[in-house]
């Protein structure tokens, strides 16, 4: 048996926490000393919350690299060190200490000017990331995730605010507008950098223009008005377009370099990724996993919808169950037609999840306009196949993924490419 669930089975949870955090703890060192202590001759910017963290990671990645900058990232859907890519296979952004101190030691090697890390609450509160020392932390927004682990909103917000409590990030960039900003205000005594549309920014945004090619937005930086172009969609994505705005602004850059960098970034790994093999709909993937992360691309696609708005989508096993309904809901409020399926089982019963998203759904009357699959295959080709001209059919909660864990085995699946096959498929019938 894994000496991790022997331990589990025959020693009290009180007793095992110390026996946890010290095993941690000591990994962590064992994996520094390996490494040469790596972490601790970089310049960091690590960036934490619920929503939008690698594709915040990847906009201040372009903005450093549009500033002349040479730079290491680390992100849940990829790493890139001085511009050689490869894909996180790991299903995890922070996998094991070994894998964040090999790229810190990669990072250091390439003679990077910048690290950038997408850390989580779990990454913070367990230690994966000994020897972190930011120069600069992002909390991009706070919403339910993760309470199986945490338990409590304020846990979850405490393991966040850790960043600078405990690992002691030097600037604190923070959403103004987001319902946690104060709670993570009042407990850092950082110097603190704000952005959004509330009077109380230090960063305003101002007049957003939303299209169905990007947006346009302007900022207040110092008093100057500072016009940006985004090619990514949805006023969430300029949020975190803010980050990096503020990240850039943080470290000196001009406000043109700045510019370029947002302009520049195209598109990141499975979040409103569209696949286009010439059908008359469009098909978006995206990595949404939570009720708010569902929110932002469905209100963000329904203005852009000119016929009918389509979700394949489903909730993940052996995670937060409370959100389940909750995701439900929100699919109910803003989709025209939804296909419930699997997403990632892990050790549950599939239907026992299902079930539970339906519900929310129930709540809501949406019934008549619900199909259930226990095959996602199935859920997604039955999709295309009632999608008409002028449809959005958009698929969550896979994103960039290359397998599926279904039963506690990996099964191979890229959405992309299952996509791809099936519309392919569609038009040579």
């Amino acid at each position: 048996m894994n000496p991790k669930i022997l331990a589990k089975k025959v020693v009290p949870k009180k007793a095992l926490k110390p026996i946890k955090d010290a095993y941690r703890k000591g990994r962590g060192v064992v994996w520094q000393t390996r490494y040469g202590f790596p972490a601790s001759s970089l310049k960091m910017i690590a960036i934490t919350g619920t929503n939008g963290k690698t594709t915040t990671a990847s906009y201040v990645n372009s903005v450093l690299k549009a500033g002349g900058l040479k730079t290491a990232v680390y992100t849940t859907a990829y790493y890139e060190i001085d511009d050689e890519l490869s894909p996180n296979n790991s299903h995890m952004t922070v996998a094991s200490q070994k894998s964040v101190q090999k790229f810190f030691a990669m990072a250091k090697k390439a003679g990077v000017d910048w690290a950038i890390l997408e850390v989580t609450s779990h990454a913070l509160h367990q230690g994966r990331i000994a020897g972190l020392k930011p120069e600069i932390g992002i909390v991009t927004n706070l919403s339910q995730e993760h309470l199986d682990y945490h338990h409590t909103m304020e846990d979850y917000a405490k393991a966040k605010a850790s960043l600078f409590t405990k690992y002691g990030a030097k600037t604190a960039i923070l959403n103004h507008d987001d319902k946690w900003h104060h709670f993570f205000a009042e407990r850092i005594y950082q110097k603190q950098i704000s952005f959004g549309e509330d009077s109380g920014s230090g960063l305003k945004l101002k007049n957003v223009e939303l299209t169905s090619e990007g947006s346009n937005f302007d900022v207040s930086i110092d008093g100057k008005t500072v016009d940006f172009k985004t090619k990514l969609l949805g006023k969430f994505n300029i949020y975190n377009a803010l980050c990096a705005i503020a990240v850039g602004q943080e470290i000196g850059l001009s406000h043109e370099a700045i510019k370029k960098g947002i302009a520049d970034l195209k598109s990141v790994p499975g979040r409103m990724e569209e696949i286009d093999e010439g059908q008359n709909f469009t098909v978006l993937v995206d990595f949404a996993i939570t009720p708010d992360a569902l929110e932002n691309a469905l209100t963000t696609l329904r203005p852009m919808t000119k016929g009918k708005l389509s979700v394949v989508f489903g909730a993940t096993g052996d995670r937060d169950a409370s959100k389940r309904p909750l995701m439900g809901e929100v699919v109910a409020d803003n989709a025209d037609r939804i296909y419930l399926t699997d997403d990632e089982t892990y050790t549950e019963d599939p239907k026992s999840i299902r079930d539970a998203v339906y519900h929310g759904i129930a709540s809501k009357n949406a019934r008549s306009n619900t199909q259930v699959f226990d095959d996602r295959l199935e859920a997604i080709k039955k999709a295309f196949e009632d999608a008409k001209r002028g449809d959005i059919v958009l698929l969550t909660g896979i994103g960039h993924e290359n397998y599926r864990n279904m039963g506690g085995k990996k099964m191979p699946w890229d959405e992309r490419e299952v996509a791809r096959k099936l519309l392919k498929e569609n038009l040579a019938s």
